[in-house]
């Protein structure tokens, strides 16, 4: 195997779309380029974004042919010639010698068809990263009929779920996110947040990290804090989205609406601030907070603002469902409550309130956790000892 590779990725979403698995490959890309490899994405294109770009080392290539909102609008149909055509001029161009595909095991079954046919008829091994898992027809027919080279999982929880629909465990490894350590890191001052609201000085917030969704937890959260400033009166609460995001569905408009008549109707306006916040604001947002939660009502797959909340030391509530309590233990680097159990999320954020050594142990453990298991280097490493398994 030649030392330095040609890798191509393709995935639905990038900055400036926000998500999980968007903020995943801003942190893998580019330290996988550091190494000396030649990376490259195809990706989705925006209204101000289309063509080609560099970023931090990666070459972009966006197009509408992965846009999914926009997809979702028009319809799948139709579109295998076009497809067909993108993935041959980016092959001929960039010449990988291996294709990593993400999240391509469900929404569309010909933008994955397609890609295998072409990676097979060149030799190119084609790897899937499975960031989530999908409950439809779809999803079970692209898992059965399109075979990857190697399948990566990003928590047990998801190698589980693909092992259920019948996937070989063997063809699955588990790669963990990690996170930058520099950018999150405990001693990021909390001013850029608090020159944008003043009125948040002297509050102990509670930070929501995740998207605004029903999915996430948003409700949950809502109605645990009716109890928890009952019992915390300078207790905050901050629900964070961003405005780019992957809307399959288009969801996140209905959901917000009832976010705001739910919050008015417990007579919470004054005392949660909802908001979009840019990726490069999370860092000072997760030190302005005493404890984050996370809440989620459906199986979270990992949950990447586990590790960003705990390398900038703050200590996170998470639901037991999914992937999260692999990385957030009771009692160590935060808690596990039951899921949509907002009594019990309650509980957990007065007692975190109400004691600064105990914030201190759980936000010093969590970092140290984080800075031992899950940096962007030790992802990265971990990413590129598959593509040799595969190559070689």
């Amino acid at each position: 195997m030649k030392q330095n590779l040609n890798i191509l990725h393709l995935h639905w979403g990038f900055p400036p779309i926000i998500g999980g698995v968007e903020t995943h490959l801003t942190l893998l890309l580019p330290e996988i380029a550091k190494r000396g490899h030649r990376v490259s994405l195809l990706t989705c294109s925006t209204e101000k974004k289309s063509g080609e770009e560099d970023y931090n080392g990666i070459k972009l290539y966006r197009t509408p042919l992965l846009d999914l909102n926009w997809l979702y609008r028009r319809g799948l149909k139709g579109l295998e010639d076009e497809i067909r055509k993108l993935y041959v001029d980016i092959i001929e161009k960039e010449k990988p010698d291996i294709i990593h595909a993400h999240n391509f095991h469900y929404f569309s079954r010909v933008h994955a068809q397609v890609l295998i046919e072409e990676a097979n008829k060149r030799g190119i091994p084609a790897i899937l990263t499975a960031h989530n898992v999908w409950e439809d027809i779809d999803y079970l027919e692209i898992n059965y009929n399109i075979k990857w080279r190697k399948i990566i999982a990003v928590s047990h929880y998801i190698k589980k779920e693909l092992m259920g629909i019948g996937i070989e465990s063997e063809n699955i490894s588990v790669v963990h996110h990690g996170t930058d350590i520099e950018m999150f890191n405990p001693s990021v001052s909390p001013e850029p947040i608090l020159k944008r609201f003043p009125y948040l000085k002297d509050k102990r917030v509670v930070l929501h990290p995740a998207r605004i969704g029903r999915a996430k937890g948003v409700d949950v959260s809502i109605k645990a804090f009716k109890i928890v400033k009952a019992a915390v009166s300078d207790a905050h609460l901050i629900l964070t989205g961003t405005k780019f995001i992957v809307d399959w569905g288009a969801t996140q408009q209905r959901d917000i609406a009832y976010f705001l008549e739910l919050i008015k109707f417990l007579d919470l306006e004054d005392d949660i601030t909802i908001d979009f916040f840019k990726l490069d604001e999370m860092p000072h947002l997760y030190s302005l907070s005493k404890v984050c939660i996370y809440p989620s009502t459906v199986p979270e797959p990992f949950g990447l603002t586990m590790l960003e909340a705990n390398a900038t030391a703050r200590p996170m509530i998470v639901s037991n469902i999914g992937g999260m309590p692999e990385i957030i233990q009771n009692d160590i680097n935060g808690y596990v409550v039951p899921v949509r159990d907002f009594e019990a999320l309650a509980g957990q954020i007065i007692q975190v309130l109400r004691s600064k050594k105990l914030r201190e142990r759980l936000g010093t453990t969590g970092r140290e956790i984080v800075e031992v298991h899950y940096t962007k280097e030790i992802m990265a490493e971990n990413t590129l000892r598959i593509y040799r398994r595969v190559l070689s």
